[in-house]
């Protein structure tokens, strides 16, 4: 029997990606493929968390061709990334069960939208540490 998910994390990609200088603004969309692979990995650890990323820009070819995760909710942001994040996490709140809702941003003005929606923001760090906590898989 399949349980609905008791945890929602939704990710914002851009302010993930730009809290580490590693040369993300060479390859914005090898950037994010290397995020969407860290986050499949952590969501197949955690069965009771859906994971939520939210691309825009550049970072949206990410998804183009077979390389994309299949088990993320990837959401391409038509235009401003922060109205995409802030339409997902109203539409995550109203799921069934309610779940708990999480957004991984350290945008201030984006947070202050997202308290009437009842998530709790955090900063990418606490994303990062446990992405940084997965077992890394050998090389090929």
């Amino acid at each position: 029997m399949d349980s609905e998910p008791t945890q929602v994390i939704v990710v914002d990609a851009a302010n993930v990606i730009g809290s580490r200088p590693d040369g993300w603004w060479r390859d914005r969309a090898g950037a994010a493929r290397r995020l969407l692979t860290r986050l499949s990995a952590f969501q197949a650890q955690s069965p009771d968390t859906t994971v939520i990323v939210v691309l825009e820009g550049a970072a949206r070819q990410a998804t183009s061709g077979d390389t994309a995760p299949t088990n993320l909710e990837v959401v391409l942001a038509p235009g401003s990334g922060d109205d995409t994040i802030v339409a997902v996490t109203q539409e995550a709140a109203t799921r069934q069960p309610h779940p708990t809702i999480t957004v991984v941003t350290a945008d201030r003005a984006l947070r202050d939208r997202l308290t009437p929606t009842g998530a709790t923001p955090t900063g990418p760090n606490w994303l990062l540490s446990q992405l940084d906590a997965l077992p890394q898989r050998p090389s090929a």
